[in-house]
């Protein structure tokens, strides 16, 4: 299965950015951290003035304080999640029925060390995960099979 992201219509190329493995919209990833800044920042000073007038010590009310602008950073989160929806569009694509696919997989597997191997020598657990995952037949129609990576073979230290 593939995943693709897309950007939605009305959104130009120079106004996406990828954060995090993620597609962001410029104007409102500038908006999140000005929102982000301004609650924390203002709930850590508000503590620290209301703080100060409870605690006997400076330094404790600012760590507290610091609490308070944790807090703060949390709250913008959930906020800015509410008011900037996501950017892409996630799509899934079964390509495992695709013969081109199965082909270049199987090429790949074969290049490895220790190669395919056949369906014979694989365990029962493994046997039954190949079958859950609609792979079995694959590696059946060649009368291959991916070799165990307990057992694989590997290359020879020099």
């Amino acid at each position: 299965m593939t995943t693709h992201q897309q950007p939605p219509a009305g959104h130009e190329r120079w106004q996406l950015a990828e954060v995090w493995g993620d597609t962001v919209d410029l104007k409102h990833l500038a908006g999140a951290i000005v929102i982000g800044i301004g609650i924390s920042v203002t709930g850590y000073f508000l503590a620290t003035r209301w703080l100060a007038t409870i605690v006997e010590s400076k330094q404790l009310a600012q760590a507290y304080a610091m609490l308070a602008g944790l807090a703060g950073c949390i709250l913008a989160g959930v906020i800015c999640a509410r008011i900037f929806p996501p950017k892409r569009t996630v799509t899934e694509q079964d390509i495992s029925s695709d013969p081109a696919w199965r082909a270049e997989v199987l090429a790949e597997l074969e290049n490895q060390p220790g190669g395919l191997g056949t369906i014979d020598d694989l365990p029962p657990a493994v046997v039954n995960e190949l079958k859950e995952l609609k792979l079995y037949e694959l590696f059946a129609e060649s009368g291959a099979a991916p070799a165990p990576s307990s057992t694989r073979a590997r290359p020879a230290k020099h």
